[in-house]
């Protein structure tokens, strides 16, 4: 037994140890003339980048915006793509079906090749990025919700149908939790498109935000900043996806735990 938990401590090591490692590398590679510190600076010059840019407070300024424009996009989608994809795959199948190769053409559409369209409908301010997180985030909880629809058990259907349950109880205590993990999984992919298309949005007509820190960084090729805003928009999208998950813990209770 205790030779099995040391064995477990080991193995949880080594995956530090690796990370470890790469720091160092990372942090003596420009002085040794390994890494071209002009491109990529070792990890001090970035956390003192990251101290000078949180000091002023900017630093959580442009997180904060980041955030509230990923978290409005995502939320816009839900509130759309979810009650859309279980009314059409609910009670309309056929239709589903016969849009489907539409909505797939629909979903494989980049949001920024439509950023033009955007501007044009909303103007540069925050609705078109807004627009942009919403369009790219739609798609996958939408059809992920579908998918959810479709692979509920019929044979639990039809027995609560059997048993004198309305629609709402069919909805609610059926369909609904049979759904939910295909949901979730929906948004966590949804989440993860909506923090790479977040940069592209802020990059063009923003005067704030991770994006356009790392563009400004660019631009003036101040790179430990540029290194600081990708590090910070990773950061959100972890904790983003940490939310999903932790909600998806307290809401799915009989999702089971399989450890390999």
């Amino acid at each position: 037994m205790i030779q099995n938990k040391l064995l477990a401590i080991n193995e949880r090591l080594m995956d530090y140890y690796g990370f470890v490692l790469f720091f160092v590398v990372w942090q003596i590679g420009p002085g040794l003339g390994w890494i071209d510190a002009q491109f990529i600076p070792p990890p001090s010059d970035i956390l003192m980048a990251a101290w000078k840019i949180s000091v002023t407070g900017d630093l959580f300024i442009h997180v904060a915006i980041t955030l509230s424009r990923i978290l409005e996009g995502l939320l816009l989608a839900i509130v759309v793509a979810v009650p859309l994809a279980f009314i059409l795959a609910g009670w309309f199948p056929r239709l589903t079906t016969f849009l489907s190769p539409l909505l797939q053409i629909l979903g494989q559409v980049n949001a920024f090749s439509l950023f033009p369209i955007f501007i044009l409908a909303f103007g540069v301010g925050e609705t078109a990025k807004i627009a942009i997180i919403f369009w790219s985030t739609i798609w996958p909880v939408f059809f992920n919700t579908v998918a959810g629809v479709n692979n509920v058990d019929p044979l639990l259907i039809k027995s609560t149908r059997s048993m004198g349950a309305g629609m709402s109880t069919l909805f609610f205590k059926v369909i609904l939790p049979g759904a939910a993990r295909a949901i979730f999984t929906g948004l966590q992919m949804g989440a993860r498109t909506s923090c790479l298309m977040i940069i592209a949005a802020e990059m063009l007509g923003a005067s704030a935000g991770l994006g356009w820190l790392i563009y400004n960084a660019s631009n003036n090729f101040f790179i430990p900043r540029l290194f600081v805003g990708v590090l910070a928009i990773a950061v959100v999208g972890y904790a983003i996806n940490y939310l999903i998950v932790l909600i998806e813990s307290h809401v799915i209770v009989w999702k089971e735990n399989v450890n390999i």
